[in-house]
């Protein structure tokens, strides 16, 4: 496996819309609001890889994973993680997450930082296996109830 940040030659855009797809479809019954991936195609992928900073995994010529990360005041932001089924417990998030670890020591950022939907309790444990903690909840616009949960970690390698 290679994780590659910022990759100035990545150009598999429509395989990483299907990847993200593929790996949130899941989500799709259970989660309210839907996801904002459903407004979401190629031509978006590729305005969110300008504005933050894209990481994939790949094996040869596959993606198997990928994530966005986002520079904030205080932390790295990480959102749209998503791992190929395939791939699966193989250690490619724990892979991602490094490489946004590597991207917010060199920034200067002591947290990462991500949201997770209320209803997706497996992706509460996935996260608190990889170190993350929850600091917060917030509602989508509409709602009075929580709808997502904000989860925090200090960056590997570095005191917060």
């Amino acid at each position: 496996m290679q994780v590659r940040t910022a990759p100035a030659d990545f150009s598999a855009w429509p395989q990483l819309l299907q990847l993200v797809r593929d790996a949130f479809a899941y989500m799709d019954a259970r989660i309210d609001p839907p996801s904002s991936l459903k407004g979401m195609g190629v031509e978006a992928f590729q305005a969110k890889a300008a504005a933050e900073t894209l990481i994939v995994a790949e094996e040869g010529e596959r993606l198997i994973g990928c994530a966005f990360a986002a520079l904030r005041s205080d932390c790295v932001y990480v959102g749209k993680v998503a791992v190929a089924e395939g791939a699966r417990g193989r250690g490619v998030a724990r892979a991602l997450f490094a490489a946004a670890d590597d991207l917010a020591r060199a920034h200067g950022r002591p947290w990462l930082e991500l949201q997770t939907r209320v209803e997706l309790v497996e992706n509460h444990a996935t996260f608190a296996a990889l170190g993350f903690h929850k600091v917060g909840e917030s509602a989508h616009a509409g709602y009075s109830r929580p709808t997502s949960i904000t989860l925090r970690r200090a960056v590997a390698g570095q005191a917060a």
